[in-house]
């Protein structure tokens, strides 16, 4: 299975060492996290699991166009204070997008998903044909 991985900085600058939050009064960081992931494979699936904590299954949306699984989220938020003269707002914005590669051996028609203890897991169940064969005895003539 090969992976496609987006939304990575190669080389982070100073300026977004800067802009972490604990900088310039709460400053929210901007760059987009990819999530780790763990791919297995078995004698009759694939599985994929995406680590994605303080999420809910609603926040992901998993596609597949062309043999890629695409797997993404974004959320967005916003906060309003007003105190006498003040008015503080924050906004927040995260999201991800993973691709992956399937094998021709995946069979796409039943591929389902669950989200439990802040881990997506994905399954990729093999199409028949691809399944291992038993061993068979070949009688000689």
């Amino acid at each position: 299975m090969n992976l496609i991985k987006r939304n990575t900085v190669p080389f982070p600058s100073l300026i977004d060492e800067l802009l972490k939050p604990d900088w310039l009064g709460g400053i929210q960081n901007f760059s987009t996290n990819v999530p780790a992931v763990n791919i297995k494979e078995t004698d009759t699936s694939f599985g994929i699991e995406l680590a994605a904590p303080g999420k809910k299954k609603e926040d992901f949306n998993i596609e597949i166009d062309h043999n890629v699984l695409t797997i993404f989220s974004e959320n967005k938020s916003e906060s309003e204070e007003t105190e006498g003269k003040y008015t503080r707002r924050e906004f927040s914005y995260s999201s991800f997008r993973r691709a992956f590669t399937l094998p021709e051996s995946v069979n796409t028609e039943n591929i389902n998903a669950t989200y439990e203890n802040g881990v997506l897991h994905v399954a990729l169940p093999k199409r028949e044909e691809a399944l291992p064969k038993p061993k068979r005895l070949i009688e000689i003539g």
